[in-house]
């Protein structure tokens, strides 16, 4: 009777620890969306923050283009490549913010390369030749691999039944500065002009907006914001409550799991494409049909603020469809989703009237936006121990993606745009395929349920990435932790005669 009130004192100490209900890592089980409590819910919100600030400098400049363009004289070769260099740094960059995530911390991580790519957006002021247009913006993209932080923090903040709809959110709002960016640029652009300044100076005025915000956004993160439930890196590892991991084992585990590298190409294909349409849809719809610069940017704007709902509605329905069939269900998901959003884009390219034109732009980025919240739905629980890894990994593939695209189909004159936008929608399909080889021994994949000669579990999957000296330190206890709550991921059908006994009397607990 004494042992039956033990989980029930350790709950109530919880709770009066975390105003949210938590798990026997102390993630967060519920997420409550209006709240700013510490440390779950502000870790929330200070990630979408920063990286929405980080989508607002990066794609500043395209709602300006015509402008721009005019004053530095670009030519289209000229944009495109600036466009292919504002995506392609992050690349690598996303990578290594994975590991830095790993081995020091989300917060700190985050904060520091958003400070370190200010002074770039700043810059944009003075810029005066195509190479420095070029230059900027291939340093001020660098601060989009804050996604990897961004999604690593909702990660270690929100348990398996949530983490879809949490890391859906939170990337999705970062997102929306790439739409509402395409509204507050020509705005301030507008306002500035008509105070004093000529259209070539008041451009470069306008740029100080998001790179003051930018700043902002890092030291909010660095005061007001916890690494994990139970405290901030530094602190949990003098503790030894969170052991110092080797990086080349973080790294190892991390890049041999095939896994990530086919949702890196998935993501490439869904994100890779936002961040492509977010270089080109505003020049795209100035030039086809011949619009004011302002309608344009509005009309591209459109398009980015979808992600108010889809990318996180992504991330609802696969937690949604985990809960009733599992892993498998995910996956599915995923896949449909990205497919329809590579049939939209097909068609996008192909209609010639601006108002059909519009409506298709936007059923097409609900679906490749909530593909994007989809995948990081999965990502997950592909890796505990190399988490940041693998996130960087699929985030550096969003960016590869937008790099091979634009150099593919939107670089110089190849392609006309309207060319290039139905056969990237041709590369979504056929680069989503791969989803069909992904398999989990413990949980299946898309058309195979778990081997049941195997009888693989959540605990023998997670703790394979330690060896026997680490576990007899006990590095492997965070994971231990994890695989007995992502037992969930089996779904409802699952037949819990098959579950060993002592993860049953854990979950009933």
């Amino acid at each position: 009777m004494e042992v039956e009130e033990l989980p029930s004192s350790a709950n109530e100490s919880q709770q009066q620890k975390f105003n949210l209900s938590v798990d026997s890592e102390h993630k967060a089980t519920e997420f409550r969306l209006f709240s700013i409590t510490k440390p779950h819910m502000r870790a929330f919100h200070l990630s979408w923050v920063s990286f929405f600030s980080c989508f607002v400098s990066s794609f500043a400049i395209p709602p300006l283009i015509p402008i721009i363009r005019d004053n530095l004289n670009l030519t289209a070769t000229d944009i495109g490549n600036a466009g292919v260099a504002s995506v392609s740094g992050a690349v690598f960059a996303r990578i290594a913010m994975g590991t830095a995530c790993d081995l020091f911390g989300p917060r700190f991580a985050s904060a520091s390369l958003i400070l370190l790519t200010s002074p770039a957006v700043y810059l944009t002021s003075i810029i005066s030749s195509p190479t420095s247009f070029l230059l900027v913006r291939f340093f001020t993209g660098f601060s989009l691999s804050t996604f990897v932080s961004t999604q690593f923090w909702i990660s270690s903040m929100f348990s398996a039944s949530v983490v879809g709809s949490a890391n859906g959110l939170s990337g999705g709002w970062g997102n929306v500065g790439g739409g509402a960016i395409q509204l507050i640029m020509p705005l301030v652009f507008s306002l500035i002009r008509d105070i004093s300044a000529t259209k070539f100076t008041a451009w470069r005025i306008t740029f100080f907006v998001p790179a003051i915000f930018q700043v902002l956004t890092a030291f909010s993160v660095l005061i007001l914001g916890q690494d994990m439930p139970n405290g901030n890196f530094n602190r949990l590892k003098k503790s030894g409550e969170q052991p110092k991991d080797e990086f080349s084992r973080v790294l190892y585990h991390g890049i041999t799991n095939y896994r990530g590298w086919i949702l890196a190409l998935t993501y490439g294909y869904c994100f890779g494409v936002e961040l492509t349409i977010d270089n080109i849809i505003a020049e795209y719809f100035y030039d086809r049909f011949d619009l004011k610069l302002h309608t344009a940017g509005m009309i591209a704007a459109s398009f980015g603020l979808a992600n108010i709902f889809s990318r996180p509605a992504g991330g609802f329905i696969s937690d949604a469809v985990g809960k009733r069939f599992g892993m498998r269900g995910r996956l599915w998901a995923l896949w449909l989703c990205q497919t329809l959003g590579g049939v939209f884009c097909i068609i996008l390219g192909l209609v010639g009237s601006l108002s059909v034109s519009i409506v298709v732009m936007i059923i097409f980025s609900v679906f490749v936006q909530a593909a994007c919240g989809l995948t990081f739905g999965v990502v997950p629980f592909v890796s505990r121990r190399s988490l940041g890894v693998i996130s960087g990994m699929v985030g550096g593939g969003g960016n590869v993606g937008a790099v091979l695209t634009q150099l593919i189909f939107f670089k110089g004159s190849t392609f006309r745009k309207e060319k290039g936008i139905t056969l990237m929608g041709v590369m979504i399909i056929i680069c989503t395929l791969p989803l069909f080889s992904i398999y989990f021994p413990q949980w299946g994949g898309m058309f195979f349920g778990p081997s049941s000669s195997k009888n693989v579990s959540e605990e023998d999957y997670y703790l394979a990435e330690w060896n026997l000296m680490e576990k007899d330190k006990g590095f492997h206890h965070a994971s231990l932790k994890f695989a007995e709550n992502c037992t969930s991921e089996r779904g409802t059908k699952f037949n819990t005669s098959t579950i060993p006994s002592h993860e049953i009397t854990l979950q009933n607990h």
